[in-house]
């Protein structure tokens, strides 16, 4: 397959897997707070990584290349989760799909601004497309924007524009790199905001009942949701277009929403299925 097909099945099943952790992050966070969950799950990704690196042979990466990444990680895994902690905790869920949407037309100022990458046409019309198209799954008729709200919307604002940032500085910093390593990397710059949070909010609301459920539940985010999928959403933007691989982060609330419908009995509208399609046409154009 080519570097394209690739990156954009890479970014896909990135979005997917996120679009399932909706379910599982659903039940965990009723048991372990935001924060220490994030530290747990950047602490279970990065041990992943580092035993899939081991195993090929010894790491490799200069000291300057190191701090290089650890900022990187630092404004995806510290600043940007933080801001969409505080943002869902502080505004809704349907204000958060609906205003982290946007994400992908940041990244498309980004990569210009950054990259050099040309802004095309074609390439606005896809965003375009994909953009209504998600905005038809989330429905914004579940959105709420009233004064009480704003810090909140501003938050996950916020959220929107670093993880924009990050993707794009991914792009750059795998230049030269190895994906895994700078994966791996990555996750390490987000531990100085997660962890003192974590201890925060465990030592003030605590924690419930861990069952076997629960450990599964975080294995799988920390393994499969973390270390999976943030490496394969890294090794889209490393080998695709910013602006291109950025379409695909589209796919998450869709698959969230089938879960969502599949196991927790969430209902499915006729602008779910018009929305799917958008999505669908404008990664179709996208990567033509």
């Amino acid at each position: 397959m080519s570097r394209t097909t690739v990156g954009i099945l890479s970014g896909l099943a990135a979005a997917g897997i996120w679009g399932a952790m909706y379910v599982v992050s659903k039940v965990v966070l009723d048991i372990i707070p935001p924060f220490a969950l994030i530290t747990t799950r950047l602490l279970l990704g990065g041990l992943t990584l580092y035993a899939v690196i081991r195993l090929r042979g010894p790491m490799r990466i200069s000291s300057r290349d190191f701090m290089r990444v650890f900022a990187v990680g630092a404004v995806g895994y510290g600043v940007s989760l933080g801001l969409q902690f505080i943002g869902t905790k502080m505004s809704t869920a349907a204000n958060g799909a609906l205003v982290t949407s946007a994400t992908p037309a940041f990244v498309l100022l980004f990569a210009y601004r950054l990259l050099g990458e040309r802004i095309s046409a074609t390439r606005l019309f896809a965003l375009l497309l994909a953009t209504i198209g998600v905005v038809a799954v989330i429905d914004p008729r579940n959105a709420a924007l009233n004064a009480s709200l704003f810090w909140g919307n501003l938050a996950l604002l916020g959220a929107a524009l670093t993880w924009a940032l990050y993707s794009v500085l991914i792009r750059l910093v795998t230049r030269d790199l190895d994906v895994l390593v700078v994966s791996l990397v990555a996750f390490l710059g987000g531990l100085p905001v997660s962890v003192p949070a974590g201890a925060l909010e465990l030592s003030t609301i605590g924690a419930g009942e861990i069952t076997a459920w629960v450990v599964l539940g975080v294995l799988f985010l920390g393994i499969i949701c973390t270390a999976l999928a943030m490496y394969l959403w890294n090794r889209a933007f490393a080998l695709v277009d910013a602006g291109r691989a950025s379409l695909t982060f589209f796919a998450q609330p869709v698959v969230g929403t089938l879960l969502g419908w599949l196991f927790l009995h969430e209902s499915i509208t006729p602008l779910f299925l018009l929305g799917g399609l958008l999505i669908a046409l404008g990664l179709v154009l996208s990567s033509r």
